[in-house]
């Protein structure tokens, strides 16, 4: 059995190619499921990914989720939780990771999506949606957040993706305040 099956993905998603009706075509991306080995060159990604969005809004160094720079945020939700994990691949070079909450009711939560810096902005990050999308058809909704100041990712969610902002949470906190999106699925 390989890590897909164990994960209950049919193999067959592992090298599909992005294409969706409003998503850019992306060739060369795969989404392989994530493992402990993946662990400490996944945790220097997010590390940069993160710390490029603390600093483009917020004008500081360093930021992120509790456990983004240690790599125990990857191994609390990417391998020990009941998720979907990825790790992000572009023509066989890690860029990225994707956490999923797969629920049985078709309500999904995205947990994280995240590109190293020097990837984003080329549409990568769509196409990476399109994937997950196609893998998941039985969604009837997916719910994600993110911080009231990362103004760039409200631009990918709601005019990329196609999210909703419905509510905020913990108003009034800079670093705390976030958007609830959620993306009804036909």
């Amino acid at each position: 059995m390989d890590n897909w099956q164990q994960k209950g993905i049919n193999s067959s998603h592992q090298s599909k190619i992005i294409m969706g009706e409003n998503m850019n075509k992306c060739e060369g991306i795969e989404l392989q499921p994530l493992t402990e080995n993946d662990i400490g060159t996944l945790t220097e990604v997010m590390t940069r990914a993160f710390d490029h969005d603390t600093k483009l809004h917020l004008g500081e160094e360093k930021g992120g989720p509790e456990g983004y720079d240690d790599g125990s945020l990857l191994r609390k939700y990417g391998l020990n939780s009941p998720t979907e994990s990825f790790k992000v691949l572009l023509n066989g070079k890690l860029i990225g990771g994707v956490i999923v909450w797969i629920r049985k009711d078709g309500n999904n939560y995205l947990g994280t999506i995240f590109l190293d810096p020097q990837f984003q902005g080329r549409g990568i990050g769509t196409g990476i949606w399109g994937l997950i999308e196609s893998m998941y058809p039985q969604a009837r909704s997916w719910t994600t957040d993110t911080p009231t100041f990362a103004k760039r990712n409200h631009y990918f969610y709601v005019h990329k993706l196609g999210f909703e902002i419905v509510r905020i949470k913990n108003p009034g906190k800079q670093k705390e305040e976030a958007y609830i999106f959620e993306k009804k699925m036909p």
